[in-house]
Order: structure tokens, then C-alpha cells, then sequence
């Protein structure tokens, strides 16, 4: 039969061979039958050998591979720490959460607070603000790069106002020099949502590297992939602490599972008003949640890192193609636009119709879609205008014109490594077919 060690090498020998024939057998691209996803898992061998082998440790929360690669993903981030976390949506929980925490002193948020963010984009990077008893301020974003207008910044200031909580909307980072000179001279916490940016840089800077905290999501949608997970990332010792009790169930204790001890006075302790010696893995000091991640997840992780970097530079390259392609166009179309100090990890094409357009947002998704070409809309539009949100107590800086004018006229298509050169060569000739209905 062999050893342990000789069993694990022939199972996962047999898991790769049987990955390559289900995973990476790619199927023929036919043009207007085959769907072109907006995003989409890119699996194989690697990341099945990897689930398997974590399985096969019978560890079923976080272990090994977990720490594996909270250490690999916080130094290609350039962070000091990387806690993993369940989702993306998760980690803005607890990255918000964590500024609320009494550690913090003077600087921790109460209720009634504001913090500063956009209306356009996804809910739960304005959720956990809610959900924390703080008051959101909404502020207007600016047409073709779809970031926070920080002309409204210092109109948005109060002295309630104690964080500023931003996305990189479809990777495309928002003006960080004037954001970060903002928080800085008001002293506030930045919390930067880079769930759809994972890779973008400005100024040669990892985007999250900029704000106190920031945030991953690996829903299958998105750079990379666990099936869901997330991570908070900060540089922080103080923070890191903070974020981790938060996740694990808010003990004060951090020990490793599996691991006592670790601070050597387990029963040494006196906090609140416990008796002296309580066992310090049962006391907590927030009120925190069990959002932590699973081995096996962490385990697809890392196989899904290995092709990081060659899954944004076909991002790039994919993104690059549609804006030559589309160029043509924009006199009718606004194009996506970035500073020249950044390059974006796009996570999408987004394209909003101008004034003059001769056809609706409407026509031209469905015409897409008919054709199998999938769409999106920028997330929730004006978040304001959804029903969850009707009865929320919040603030707002200007009309939000512009938001508005995305919730009416924006969409965006995929940019994802799956999209090959027939796919996007496709798009593009369908754009064209929906163009020419149009043209005088």
C-alpha cells in the first residue's frame, strides 16, 4: 500500500491528471452561441491538487495553508499583515469595525459619527457604516473614471466626520494623493476597498498601501479566487489585533487554533471584571464575529496566486484592446479614463452613453446580451435609490448629478483572463453591428 507520504503524492497525481481532462480542456469558441462572461473562476490542476491536499490534512478551519498564504498575499500586497476572512464583503465589516474598538482611544468611531463615501458602487462598502450605528456622507464621483470627486471633500468636512471608506471602482483607483493629503490633515482613518483592484498601482504604490486599512474579496468574480473569502490588510500591529478579534468571535486572546498559550500568562490575566486567572481564551474584549476562513479555501488561494500576475496583465491587455477598438466611438461614449500616475488592475469595461447618444443604455445591453455578450451595471447605481436603503438616516454633498447619470446610462462587459482574442474580437464586432443601426 506505501506510506502516508507515498498514498497523498499518488491521490494528487491522480486529482491533477483527472483536473487537465474538466478544467483546462477548453471548449471551442463559437460566435454568437458561446456566452462571453463578464467574469468567471480561472481553475486547474494546481488549485484541485491544492484543495485536495488541504482536505486531506482532515484540518477543516484555518491552518497551515492559511497562514501560508496570508503571508505570501500580504507581501505581494507590500503589507505588513493579511487576515483572511469568509468574503470581501466580511473583511469591510471588520475593517470598519475595528476603528470602533476602545483600543483605539480618542480615535475610535462612536455612534453618530460620519463617514465620508460615494453612493455609486457596491453596497457593502457602505453597509458596515450602517450597520455600525455611523452616519454615512455621500459625496458626488466624477464621469469617466467614476471615483470620488475630491473637489467636495473639504465641503463634506466636520468635525463628526472621523473616516473616509472608498472602493477602486472596477480597479481603477481613485485620486489618492488628494484623498490621502485630505485624511491627513483632518486626521481620519482611510479605509480603502480594493476587492475589485487587486495589483493596481499609483505612483508605483500597491493600491491599499495608502489608507489604514483595505480589503480583498475572492468571490469567483474577481482577480483571484478561494469560492468565497477576503482579507483585511493593514501595516498596523495595533490594527491587526483589532481586526483579528473582531473576526474570532472578539476574544482577546490570539492564539492560533489549535495553539494555548502563546502570550505565556493564559491564566495570568485580569480584564473587565472577571476574576483574576480567567482563562484568557475565553475572554473577549469586542463584540466581534466568527468570519474566519476554511484551509481548503485558503489552499485554492494559493494555487490561484501562482497566476496572479498573469491574470492582470491579461486584464490590462484585454482592457487595452477594447479601448483602441471603442475609441471611435467617443463622441457618443464616455470611455473609461485614469490618471497617468496609475495602472489599473481592471476588473471591467465600463462605458456610459453621453447626452447625445441616439439609442438608450437599454437598447444597447439587450442587443448585447441577445447576442451573448454579457453586461453589468456600475453595482447598485445611486445606492440611495435602492429599496434597502430608503429609510437611512446618511447625508448628502451636492445633487449627485453624476451619480445619477451612471445609474441611467452606464454598464460595463468583462475584461477577465477567460475572455481569449476570438471572444474579444467578437465583442467588439457586435458593438460595431449595434453601432451601424445607428449610424446616419
Amino acid at each position: 500500500m506505501g506510506n502516508k507520504e507515498t498514498l497523498r503524492k499518488n491521490i494528487l497525481d491522480l486529482v491533477g491528471e483527472y483536473a487537465q481532462k474538466v478544467f483546462e480542456q477548453k471548449d471551442e469558441f463559437i460566435p454568437g452561441e458561446t456566452y462571453v462572461p463578464v467574469s468567471g473562476k480561472m481553475i486547474g490542476k494546481n488549485e484541485i491538487q491544492y484543495v485536495v491536499n488541504a482536505g486531506l490534512d482532515g484540518w477543516f478551519t484555518a491552518g497551515r495553508f492559511a497562514a501560508q498564504f496570508e503571508n505570501e498575499f500580504a507581501k505581494y500586497m507590500n503589507q505588513r499583515y493579511c487576515l483572511l476572512t469568509n468574503s470581501g464583503s466580511s473583511a469591510n465589516l471588520l475593517a470598519l469595525a475595528a476603528l470602533t474598538s476602545p483600543e483605539l482611544k480618542d480615535r475610535k468611531l462612536k455612534q453618530g459619527d460620519e463617514v465620508i463615501t460615494v453612493a455609486s458602487g457596491f453596497p457593502t462598502t457602505v453597509n458596515p457604516i450602517i450597520q455600525n450605528g455611523l452616519l454615512p456622507v455621500f459625496l458626488d464621483v466624477n464621469l469617466e473614471d467614476y471615483s470620488i470627486d475630491v473637489e467636495q471633500l473639504e465641503a463634506a468636512w466636520s468635525p463628526k466626520v472621523k473616516a473616509v471608506m472608498l472602493a477602486h471602482t472596477l480597479g481603477n483607483p481613485f485620486n489618492l494623493e488628494k484623498v490621502t493629503q485630505f485624511v491627513k490633515k483632518h486626521n481620519l482613518w482611510l479605509i480603502e476597498d480594493c476587492c475589485d483592484a487587486v495589483g493596481t498601482t499609483y505612483n508605483e504604490q500597491m493600491v491599499g498601501t495608502f489608507g489604514d486599512l483595505a480589503t480583498v474579496s475572492f468571490y469567483p468574480a474577481h482577480h483571484i479566487t478561494m469560492g468565497e473569502g477576503g482579507a483585511v490588510l493593514t501595516n498596523s500591529s495595533k490594527l491587526q489585533k483589532i481586526v483579528k478579534s473582531f473576526r474570532d468571535w472578539g476574544r482577546d486572546c490570539w492564539c492560533e487554533p489549535g495553539n494555548d498559550n502563546t502570550c505565556g500568562k493564559r491564566f495570568k490575566w485580569q480584564l473587565g471584571e472577571l476574576p483574576y486567572g480567567y482563562d484568557h481564551k475565553y475572554i473577549y474584549s469586542h463584540l466581534g464575529y466568527n468570519l474566519k476562513v476554511t484551509d481548503m479555501q485558503a489552499a485554492i488561494g494559493l494555487g490561484q496566486l501562482e497566476k496572479l500576475q498573469d491574470f492582470i496583465n491579461i486584464r490590462r491587455d484585454n482592457h487595452n484592446y477594447f479601448m483602441d477598438k471603442l475609441n471611435k466611438y467617443s463622441n457618443i461614449l464616455f470611455l473609461p479614463k485614469t490618471y497617468e500616475n496609475a495602472n489599473p488592475s481592471w476588473f471591467g469595461f465600463l462605458i456610459t452613453l453621453k447626452d447625445n447618444a441616439p439609442f438608450t443604455r437599454n437598447q444597447f445591453v439587450e442587443f448585447l446580451e441577445k447576442n451573448q455578450v454579457a453586461t453589468r451595471l456600475l453595482f447598485g447605481g445611486n445606492i440611495l435609490k435602492q429599496p434597502a436603503y430608503l429609510n437611512s438616516n446618511y447625508k448628502i454633498i451636492s445633487d449627485l448629478n453624476n451619480t445619477n447619470y451612471i445609474m441611467n446610462n452606464s454598464f460595463w462587459h468583462g475584461v477577465y483572463p477567460g475572455i481569449n482574442h476570438s471572444m474579444r474580437a467578437y465583442v467588439i464586432d457586435v458593438i460595431d453591428e449595434f453601432m451601424s443601426l445607428y449610424s446616419a
